[in-house]
C-alpha cells in the first residue's frame, strides 16, 4: 500500500510543478469556476487510467468478479466455489487482507506509460467493488 502512496504522491507533484495546483482548489466551488481543460490537457493525444484493486487477488475474469462471484451461472462462482468456498463462506471482503501489492513498482509502471508515450497517468481510486486505494480515515498514514 506505500508503494500505492507513493504513486499518488508523484502525481501530486506532477500537478503542483505544473502550476495547476495554484488554479484549482480542493473544493467543489473552485472546480465549478474552471470550464476547459488546461491546455497541456487538450493537446495530449494519449492518456492512461488503470483499473487496480481486491479483484486482482484471484486474478479471474475482470474487475467484474465481486459481482459475477455471487451468480451460479457465472464462471467466476464456479472458480470460487472451487477455490476459496461458497461466496457465503468466503466472501469479497475475505480478499483485502490479501491484497498487499508487494510486487507493485510504481517506477516501472510510470516509465512503461511514457514508453507508450502517456502524457498523463492514474488509477481509479475507488471501483464499484466499494475498496478505497486510499486510507479513508486520513491522507496519509
Amino acid at each position: 500500500m506505500k508503494k500505492i502512496i507513493i504513486v499518488i504522491a508523484v502525481v501530486i507533484v506532477i500537478v503542483a510543478g505544473s502550476g495547476l495546483a495554484q488554479k484549482y482548489q480542493p473544493a467543489w466551488e473552485s472546480l465549478a469556476e474552471h470550464n476547459e481543460a488546461p491546455e497541456w490537457f487538450q493537446d495530449a493525444k494519449l492518456g492512461i487510467y488503470f483499473h487496480w484493486g481486491v479483484y486482482s487477488v484471484p486474478a479471474f475474469g475482470d474487475e467484474w468478479y465481486p459481482s459475477r462471484m455471487h451468480y451460479e451461472k457465472n464462471r467466476e462462482f464456479k472458480h470460487h466455489l472451487e477455490k476459496y468456498g461458497h461466496p457465503s463462506e468466503f466472501g469479497y471482503h475475505d480478499f483485502v487482507p490479501m491484497f498487499k501489492a508487494e510486487h507493485f513498482n510504481p517506477e516501472e509502471w510510470a516509465l512503461l506509460f511514457e514508453k507508450a508515450g502517456a502524457k498523463f497517468a492514474g488509477m481509479v481510486a475507488e471501483h464499484h467493488d466499494g475498496f478505497s486505494m486510499w486510507d479513508r480515515n486520513g491522507w496519509l498514514p
